[in-house]
């Protein structure tokens, strides 16, 4: 199993249209392509900044999934009317992790 942590930071004033377009738009497109959504968050000593995890059961399933929700064609048509006053993310990032032999099981 492997997880993705991925950081969204929004535009100014724009955090929230990222954060319901995420909720409304991009869950349910995670969801019919593999993408296994674990967690979301937001850091209140980060203003602007969106936080989630995904995982897989492998790289290869990573990259499947990935690939679909980029060819979606709702996801591609909800990013396109969100950002009709521009792009809504500023930056992303992801960080790859790995669980440690010593890590306790996940349920769920």
């Amino acid at each position: 199993m492997i997880f993705e942590l991925k950081r969204y930071v929004a535009h100014d004033g724009k955090a929230e249209a990222l954060q319901q377009r995420f909720a409304d738009k991009t869950i349910p497109v995670f969801r019919r392509v593999g993408i296994d959504l674990v967690q979301c968050w937001t850091a209140p000593a980060e203003p602007g900044v969106f936080y989630y995890l995904v995982r897989f059961p492998d790289e290869a399933a990573s990259k499947q999934a990935w690939a679909a929700f980029a060819a979606d064609p709702d996801w591609k048509a909800a990013k396109e009317a969100s950002e009709k006053d521009g792009p809504l993310l500023a930056s992303q990032s992801t960080v790859r992790l790995e669980p440690t032999s010593f890590s306790p099981q996940h349920h769920g």
